[in-house]
């Protein structure tokens, strides 16, 4: 489309929201847009902000393609219709509500209940910020059939989100997921929005709730008698301005630990999360005070979970004493192997266990599962797949733990989504478990590679913003596609798995064979030496990512370093190779 026409088309857009139904201090951001930005004019206006299959996640600000109260109302409009339809026959619709502490995140949530309420739904919402696992934990306990909670993980200050669960507990899947789309995008104008809530159907929940979730997570703990010996290990824990700030510390108090330390200017509740560039548990400057801190007192162990508390960036000691980061694979397979360890010492394995693991994670967990005779399920990336798993298999058997790259993971289901109060209370154990060995985290895990082999994996990101970005993703997908590797680092091209067409391929045979997965925009290109390169868009933010996974032996920890920089270089080749350019 010409520009001149775009900027035509967005000026008729833009000039709707000039009309009364919309807010006075909306109406004049827009008429500065028209009048004096016609950039952001059309950043803002130049589509509908998608209401993808997860929810809403964006920018902040006026406009179709932004944050705000209207595109959050016409999101939960769209939510109702659906839910009328869908639970028709029932004389109560109910719907849990929280919200994390970004900028408006209160805002927004008290127009979705407001919504809620005034299309005839019961309201539960959260008093004040928490973590999105005990929005999940609430759906369940308090029977509701959906729930949404206000947060843009870890994405920078500017964006905030809106996320979609379904009765289970867990974010929304097909078909619910494109039906609640459809019920969105049928919405033409912001008269159809009820915005007048009715405040007899909105019930506020708060303390009561957070003592039955940590009671329940409690339940969890595999061995509370090593936690007494060694209650006092020194933990520095810091919520990252969020919404972990009172659950995690009180989870971890309940779990028999007494030594947490905090970091004082992180448990200052900002939506602007002002010591950090951004508030991501991946990026290690995110906990950057935490590990200064975890240096001066020789702390144990290090945690840092961000701003909705679903996700934790974990830091353990090396055999130097240094504080070092767990990327998510190696935290999830530190996990995996303490969970089916303990259940089998336990006597807990009667043969109908079972874990999940995303196709991006490190097939290592897979790996373990085998050793212990637990099967392992993979799942397309996100964490609602996890959840839908956990669900179909409900009554049959039984779910141990799961994990994603991405620094998610769960324990136990009576959450059915990523939850980093019950990751934290669990690394804590593990610590005081692996010390009770005489034994750090990090011994731990060299001990896994050297009994599965040395696992490595990366994950190369590519942000492209804007509407620009946007068509530049398609096209890298477009090409691939069209064009898949022959071979990744002279070992010849095996396995393509194309998600999105539901189909692999035998290179060698050209034989094609379906995928019993959902549609997803992802493709896998798998190597004869085990190599696994996987490529796709992001849901949630405007990114394109590459992951890679290689392997090779450990025999030693004293050779640990040479195998990584063997790997690393092996990465190294494959990105240059595929072309991607940082």
């Amino acid at each position: 489309m010409e520009k001149q026409e775009l900027e035509k088309q967005v000026r008729e857009r833009a000039q709707k929201w000039l009309n009364p139904a919309f807010d006075k201090e909306t109406r004049e951001q827009v008429q500065h847009l028209l009048d004096k930005d016609v950039t952001e004019l059309i950043e803002s206006f130049y589509r509908d902000l998608e209401f993808g299959t997860g929810g809403l996640r964006g920018i902040m600000g006026v406009g179709t393609n932004r944050m705000n109260i209207y595109t959050v109302g016409i999101a939960t409009q769209g939510l109702c219709n659906y839910l009328r339809k869908q639970f028709a026959h029932l004389p109560e619709i109910r719907a849990a509500i929280a919200f994390d502490s970004r900028n408006n995140s209160m805002k927004f949530a008290d127009i979705t209940s407001k919504v809620f309420s005034a299309n005839g739904i019961r309201v539960y919402l959260f008093d004040s910020l928490r973590p999105t696992p005990e929005l999940s934990f609430a759906i369940r306990t308090y029977k509701c059939h959906c729930g949404v909670v206000i947060t843009a993980s870890h994405n920078p200050k500017e964006y905030n989100g809106y996320k979609v669960y379904w009765e289970d507990g867990g974010q929304i899947v097909p078909p619910h997921d494109k039906n609640i789309i459809n019920e969105v995008q049928s919405i033409k104008d912001i008269s159809e929005v009820k915005f007048n809530g009715d405040s007899n159907l909105i019930r506020v929940i708060g303390s009561q709730t957070d003592e039955i979730y940590i009671n329940t997570l409690s339940t969890l703990s595999l061995s509370p008698e090593i936690i007494k010996k060694h209650k006092n290990i020194a933990i520095v824990y810091t919520p990252i301005h969020g919404t972990g700030v009172e659950l995690v510390p009180k989870t971890l108090h309940k779990f028999g630990f007494n030594n947490i330390i905090s970091i004082p200017e992180q448990d200052v509740i900002d939506g602007n999360f002002p010591t950090v560039v951004s508030p991501n548990p991946e990026e290690s400057a995110a906990l950057k005070l935490a590990l200064e801190k975890a240096d001066e007192i020789d702390a144990d162990i290090v945690m840092a979970t961000d701003p909705d508390a679903d996700r934790v960036g974990i830091g353990v000691k090396d055999n130097n004493g240094n504080f070092i980061l767990l990327n998510g694979n190696q935290a999830a397979s530190i996990l995996i192997y303490y969970l089916l360890r303990k259940w089998k010492e336990n006597g807990k394995l009667k043969g109908k266990e079972y874990i999940v693991k995303t196709i991006v994670t490190t097939d290592l967990l897979a790996d373990i599962a085998k050793k212990f005779n637990v099967e392992s399920f993979e799942v397309l990336t996100g964490f609602k797949y996890i959840a839908e798993k956990i669900r179909e298999l409900e009554g049959v058997k039984t779910f141990i733990g799961g994990g994603e790259e991405s620094y998610g993971y769960l324990c136990g289901d009576f959450v059915r989504d990523k939850d980093a109060v019950i990751s934290c209370a669990m690394f804590a154990e593990i610590t005081a478990w692996a010390k009770d060995q005489g034994k750090s985290v990090y011994q731990i895990l060299m001990e896994i590679y050297q009994e599965f082999g040395l696992y490595k994996e990366h994950l190369v990101s590519l942000t492209l913003k804007g509407k620009d970005g946007v068509e530049q993703i398609a096209q890298m997908m477009k090409d691939y596609r069209a064009n898949p590797p022959k071979s990744i680092d002279g070992s010849r091209v095996k396995t393509v798995h194309d998600y999105q067409k539901q189909e692999t391929t035998d290179t060698a045979t050209r034989k094609i064979s379906s995928i019993n997965q959902p549609k997803s925009d992802v493709l896998q290109f798998i190597a004869e030496d085990g190599t696994k390169v996987s490529v796709r868009p992001s849901g949630t933010e405007p990114k394109i990512k590459f992951y890679f996974g290689v392997k090779g032996e450990l025999k030693s920890g004293s050779e640990l370093e040479n195998q990584l920089k063997e790997l690393d270089a092996k990465i190294a080749r494959i990105v240059e190779e595929l072309g991607i350019k940082k």
